[in-house]
């Protein structure tokens, strides 16, 4: 077979002799460093003799295989992936895009592979997310992006709660100009959406909060590349998220996550070496409302990747396949039990599980509930980060120019998102802190927000999402302006706003959460929101409580109002509205408010 190797370098421009010689030269080059091609056998087994690597993906298909012997079928987008691989799409992304043609069909999920969301009917566009491991930006890369959102986008960027952000309005001719535009800058969108490990989640002053017990950055992007590097951690169940915690003063909310990395302490005197170690925490969604399980385990830094993937794997191997309302990591929990799962997972691990009692590692330190908000000191000595305040998570791509800028002129030209949909700008010397912040303030956004704004969060609602049932950000701005004109709160609080059961705002984990939903009005329909209450993380984790179901958009301020109002003349002293929601119950709480429980549309 490489006898037979042709080098043609008849177009090239060489004189007759010296092609001769290149040839030559070329083929025998071939020769001494292509590998043996295998010969068929006797037998006719050259093919497996070819094929004598085994295929990393093939645990996806026997995954398949194995639901489809146990006599369910596969859905549409399981068989889609079987049958063409979603990474093998470029050329014909590009003879779509030639075409200026959308995509249609099981396409539109296969193209979520590359971070590519068609987002029709609401938008007759694409959205890119991208990914971002523990939501870093540097200064030229968030200038990059601007320039990206304006040439080919709606010139607006975003933020997400994972850290992330969204590039929305591509239109049919350019999602492979945005691809090749965000490569260039060093970023990439690959898995950021569809059957994939969405968004690696750390702690957002990572490195620089005062109170932390392990700066997670290294550990996400170790994670990251590892992920993007490895072509058998695609295409897994469902969606897997992941988040580090690294015990300092800002949440990541990890426990919302199908693994949850929690940074502990562990003091001399134990069965283990003292140190700074991670509880792993598995089976988190709270859409689904459950927050992750305390596994046991107790992993070594070097030791959570490791970790990571063995879980992966095994849901890759287990997850369920033919019920896509089942398969996400809680499910296989559920149906296998802790012991059974991490027994099983113990076989792609280069160590033995470590199990020791989360009661025997040092407590916890506090929370800033708001601490993402405005101007902190950091770890190191003379320097502050400052929150800047997103309003509803998006920002024009003329101030993310700016803010890059911002960040290169006053800091280490770091952007830092979080999951609360807003930034941070790290490294910034004291002394030139009041600058920092008038420049912020000159681009229409600011450093300082009221105890309502500071945690107001809603997903992009359906002006650019098909599975959203109201106008979540436009709702949550309103419902901002009707609060702060009614009372004024001392203690921090968060609101979330959800367009759909997917809870991508996380409405179950706000201190009130809304879920949008439809409403008959007469003969309309009318956009409205199921009302929870008393959800929280970290130190307040707790599943919020529905207190109202189907309230019109309009009527759901005034309820919010009137518990507000409620808490503030029966709260005990420095009572935070968590405690106080928590300490009644919905009947309690719907009464002293002014409405019935059942009161409702």
């Amino acid at each position: 077979m490489v006898d037979q190797v042709q080098v043609d370098v008849t177009d090239s421009g060489f004189s007759e002799a010296q092609k001769q010689y290149l040839e030559g030269f070329l083929t025998a080059v071939i020769k001494k460093h292509a590998p043996p091609l295998p010969s068929p056998s006797a037998t006719g087994a050259g093919a497996a003799q070819f094929d004598a690597t085994p295929d990393p993906c093939r645990i996806h298909v026997e995954a398949q295989d194995r639901a489809v012997a146990s006599g369910a079928t596969l859905p549409p987008e399981e068989r889609a992936k079987r049958a063409k691989n979603p990474f093998d799409m470029w050329d014909e992304m590009l003879a779509n895009a030639a075409a200026g043609r959308f995509p249609g069909g099981i396409d539109v999920f296969l193209h979520k592979f590359h971070g590519l969301f068609y987002v029709a009917p609401n938008q007759n566009a694409y959205m890119l997310r991208l990914r971002l491991p523990g939501g870093i930006l540097s200064s030229f890369q968030a200038q990059g992006l601007a320039a990206i959102a304006e040439r080919f986008g709606g010139g607006y960027v975003d933020v997400t709660t994972r850290a992330n952000l969204q590039i929305r309005e591509i239109g049919a001719a350019d999602p492979v100009n945005v691809l090749v535009a965000i490569a260039e800058l060093g970023l990439t969108s690959r898995g950021a959406g569809a059957d994939n490990i969405r968004n690696i989640t750390g702690s957002p002053a990572a490195g620089i909060d005062p109170q932390e017990l392990i700066d997670t950055r290294p550990l996400c992007r170790e994670l990251h590349h590892y992920i993007l590097n490895h072509r058998e951690l695609y295409g897994l169940a469902r969606k897997f998220n992941i988040a580090f915690d690294g015990g300092g003063r800002l949440a990541v909310l990890e426990a919302t996550n199908d693994i949850g990395f929690a940074a502990v302490r562990v003091a001399a005197g134990h069965a283990v070496a003292a140190g700074v170690y991670f509880r792993m925490l598995l089976g988190g969604v709270t859409g689904h409302r459950a927050f992750a399980d305390d596994s046991g385990v107790l992993l070594a830094p070097h030791e959570v990747v490791p970790a990571a993937v063995a879980v992966l794997r095994t849901f890759i191997a287990f997850g369920n396949r033919t019920d896509r309302s089942q398969a996400r990591l809680k499910y296989l929990l559920e149906r296998w039990g802790m012991e059974k799962f991490l027994a099983e997972a113990a076989a792609h691990m280069p160590f033995a599980w470590r199990f020791f009692a989360a009661d025997e590692c040092e407590k916890r330190g506090p929370i800033d509930k708001h601490g993402h908000i405005g101007v902190h000191p950091q770890a190191q000595s003379g320097f502050c980060y400052i929150g800047v305040v997103l309003p509803v998570g998006r920002l024009r791509a003329a101030q993310l120019r700016r803010l890059g800028e911002i960040a290169a002129r006053y800091g280490s030209g770091t952007l830092r998102l979080t999951v609360w949909k807003n930034l941070l700008i790290s490294d910034i010397p004291e002394a030139e802190i009041g600058a920092a912040v008038a420049e912020i303030e000159a681009i229409g956004l600011g450093a300082n927000a009221s105890a309502v704004r500071g945690g107001l969060v809603a997903c992009t609602g359906n002006a650019g999402c098909k599975f959203a049932l109201a106008d979540t950000k436009r709702h949550a701005l309103a419902l901002a302006d009707h609060l702060e004109a009614q009372l004024t709160l001392d203690q921090p609080i968060n609101i979330h706003l959800t367009g759909c059961p997917n809870s991508c705002a996380q409405h179950y984990v706000g201190d009130l959460g809304l879920l949008a939903t439809k409403i008959e009005r007469g003969d309309d329909e009318v956009e409205g929101y199921h009302i929870a209450i008393g959800g929280g993380s970290g130190a307040e984790t707790a599943l919020g409580r529905e207190i109202w179901a189907s309230v019109p958009a309009d009527e759901a301020m005034t309820r919010v109002a009137a518990l507000l109002r409620a808490y503030l003349a029966h709260r005990q002293p420095g009572e935070s509205f968590h405690l106080f929601a928590n300490r009644h119950t919905v009947a309690e709480l719907a009464r002293i408010a002014g409405f019935d429980l059942a009161a409702r549309r």
